[in-house]
């Protein structure tokens, strides 16, 4: 290969995600306020297209699943208004264990699961994670898109099955006393709880969670396509948090970068020239920093997305770069 083919800029589009048919799981995440829920819900769209059948889940606490499509969702996966076969739902990544405590019947077992969440940092949120992989493990969806909470809530999110991994080695050296908290645990991953074998059934569960984390950090299974503006700020979260991942051996090569200003020709406002000229030098440096990464420009339109017939309109962009008029 010649060093002009190696230098050619990837395609600016998120194509390439839509024609690796054996992702299976596709993160969207970034600083907050990037617009990651209009990205999440254009590229399930979009997937909807390619794929049998997709499962659009947000772990965000706000929610915006419901906002952007005008759709009341929960945490049980529910029809998209105008699809037969694509997705939603919204969980609490701190319901699962609060739900845990609030359900045992003796004050001395909420005690010990009061200490246990308490203990054991991110427990909360894994035991949400351990619900949502029973749940996604127990259907045929060919491909999941996970809507994510801002950065630092995101990056825990893809280390909870080492966080499960340990809280999990760590119960096992407790005694009969947690009994009553195995059950409700084992209750929840869908096990029966029977006293006698719990400690082989942890060890079951653990097995689960080593595999979700192997297909994590296996390219062809699952890819992070982080979100952004163009900004200062924006720019180093993204960096952080690609780093991160990287460490983490999870595969990311796509940024969307959001909101771009496209003045028209001849354009009198100032604050638009300003802004526009800032966003230039910041699309500039995340070319020259990501030149192996998909980079898609997405537009800051005058009107919101909302609604299914909105978002697949913008969602076309991500396959289709946008054409500013002039």
């Amino acid at each position: 290969m010649s060093d002009d083919e190696q230098l050619e800029p990837l395609s600016p589009t998120l194509q390439n995600v839509l024609d690796q048919q054996s992702l299976r799981w596709m993160f969207v995440g970034g600083k907050g306020g990037v617009g990651k829920t209009t990205t999440s819900c254009s590229l399930a769209t979009q997937l909807a297209k390619v794929r049998e059948s997709v499962l659009l889940i947000s772990t965000d606490p706000a929610h915006n699943l419901s906002d952007a499509f005008g759709q009341k969702f929960s945490k049980t996966p529910t029809l998209v208004n105008g699809y037969d076969n694509l997705y939603a739902m919204e969980i609490d990544p701190t319901g699962s264990i609060q739900e845990m405590i609030e359900n045992a019947q003796e004050s001395g077992v909420q005690s010990h699961l009061q200490d246990m969440a308490f203990a054991i940092p991110g427990v909360d949120e894994a035991m949400s994670f351990a619900e949502v992989m029973k749940l996604v493990k127990s259907m045929d969806y060919s491909c999941i898109v996970f809507d994510t909470a801002p950065t630092g809530h995101t990056l825990r999110f893809l280390s909870f099955p080492t966080v499960l991994e340990k809280a999990l080695g760590k119960l096992s050296q407790f005694g009969g006393r947690f009994g009553p908290m195995f059950q409700q645990m084992s209750g929840m991953m869908g096990m029966s709880p029977n006293q006698e074998d719990i400690f082989q059934k942890l060890e079951g569960m653990r097995t689960v969670i080593q595999e979700v984390n192997a297909q994590f950090q296996d390219p062809e299974k699952t890819t992070f396509i982080c979100v952004c503006i163009s900004e200062f700020l924006s720019l180093y979260e993204t960096e952080r948090m690609i780093q991160e991942l990287t460490s983490f051996h999870i595969d990311t090569h796509n940024i969307v970068v959001n909101q771009l200003l496209h003045p028209p020709k001849g354009s009198t406002c100032e604050h638009c020239s300003v802004r526009s000229k800032m966003q230039a030098k910041y699309l500039e440096q995340i070319h020259e920093l990501y030149e192996d990464f998909h980079i898609v420009e997405m537009p800051l339109l005058t009107k919101e997305i909302r609604g299914v017939d909105s978002i697949k309109e913008f969602s076309e962009l991500l396959v289709h770069p946008y054409q500013p008029s002039e």
